[in-house]
């Protein structure tokens, strides 16, 4: 394997060398001798293989075995500070300079095991089906784009309205009366046309609306309005899918979002059974709360923010790079607090009847 150094610098200082990759810390590696310094340039000269290096070395005076070297490359590996040299890019130019800065991301993750194009490539081969391209859903849509996903089923029933300019950037004025659905798709197909997009043009006003859009998906993202149930129906879809589910809104000042792993963590109606007594003041304004009709106080900035949220969350499912921050938790960010998440975690009911219908994982049993 020929090994690549991540960008980093470092500079001796007595008998210590201080190497800086995250600029958030510093690592302090104990170094008399000057060889990991010598290591590094090497490194830096070139991506080379154990072999390669320890010649290098040793015309410098650096007596290390092929062994030896192995032995300090993993120890830089368990750093974060070397990577897979044949792993940087995609293998197309032009797909390296289109993912140019997603793989520049992922190289903060990647290690000897584990390229930059390993955790690209899930994410170009994921279908998304995303449920409302309104206001955190126009702005999960470009997320997901920019990311490099490779197909979308996008679902609305709405039209673009005046009203909706304020918190959706990916519809012009030209497009006033015409179907978000497929506006959208039109959006992303402009923007980069490898992208398989699909427009659905549906009101999900029952379970079975949702029966033949769950077909061959990766991953729904995404939260409907209208009926108060429909986030419930797509929990089920999901959950007998086996499909992650990353949803999120928000209120008048307050941001939320959280994600289903079928089968691991609590699901929607886990949470939806934990409700305070009958008849109580909590049940009396859970159930008021339900019900009402708010005019829509998101703004841009809000909008974003939410599409932003869900799109992390749908990537760490699709690629891998860290675990899903918000699996079996809701995720809260109050406006009024500095937008300071607070994670609280939805409950897991043993007898959920919807967890029961998860499919057992790979590898598990039922």
């Amino acid at each position: 394997m020929r090994v690549a150094l991540k960008e980093c610098e470092w500079e001796a200082t007595g008998e210590d060398l201080l190497i800086v990759f995250d600029a958030r810390e510093a690592i302090t590696l104990s170094d008399p001798a000057g060889q990991v310094a010598a290591l590094l340039s090497e490194l830096r000269r070139a991506p080379q293989t154990a072999a390669e290096l320890s010649i290098a070395l040793d015309r410098q005076g650096f007596r290390l075995s092929e062994e030896d070297v192995s032995r300090g490359l993993s120890g830089l590996d368990s750093l974060g500070l070397v990577e897979d040299a044949d792993g940087t890019g995609l293998g197309d130019p032009g797909e390296d300079e289109r993912h140019f800065s997603n793989l520049s991301f992922y190289g903060t993750y990647s290690a000897l095991d584990r390229h930059r194009a390993a955790f690209l490539r899930p994410m170009r081969d994921a279908h998304v089906l995303v449920l409302g391209v309104g206001g955190g859903g126009s702005s999960l849509v470009q997320c997901l784009a920019g990311l490099g996903v490779g197909e979308m089923t996008l679902v609305d029933h709405d039209r673009v309205e005046s009203r909706n300019f304020a918190r959706q950037f990916l519809y012009r004025h030209a497009d006033i009366g015409l179907q978000k659905a497929e506006r959208a798709a039109a959006w992303v197909r402009d923007y980069d046309p490898s992208i398989k997009v699909h427009a659905v043009d549906r009101c999900i006003a029952a379970p079975e609306d949702l029966a033949d859009l769950v077909q061959d998906i990766d991953l729904i993202a995404g939260g409907l309005d209208g009926h108060p149930h429909a986030n419930l129906w797509v929990n089920e879809a999901a959950v007998r899918a086996g499909v992650p589910y990353v949803l999120g809104g928000a209120n008048r000042s307050q941001l939320m979002y959280l994600s289903v792993d079928p089968g691991r963590t609590a699901c929607l109606a886990c949470d939806y059974a934990d409700q305070p007594a009958e008849g109580s003041s909590e049940r009396i304004a859970y159930r008021i709360a339900e019900n009402m009709k708010l005019s829509n106080p998101l703004t841009g900035p809000m909008a974003m923010q939410v599409g932003s949220l869900l799109a992390f969350e749908a990537q760490r499912y699709l690629t891998g790079y860290e675990p899903p921050r918000a699996a079996g938790f809701r995720v809260t960010l109050d406006l009024r607090e500095g937008l300071v998440p607070e994670w609280q975690p939805l409950p897991k009911n043993p007898e959920c009847p919807v967890c029961l219908q998860a499919p057992p994982r790979e590898g598990e049993r039922r």
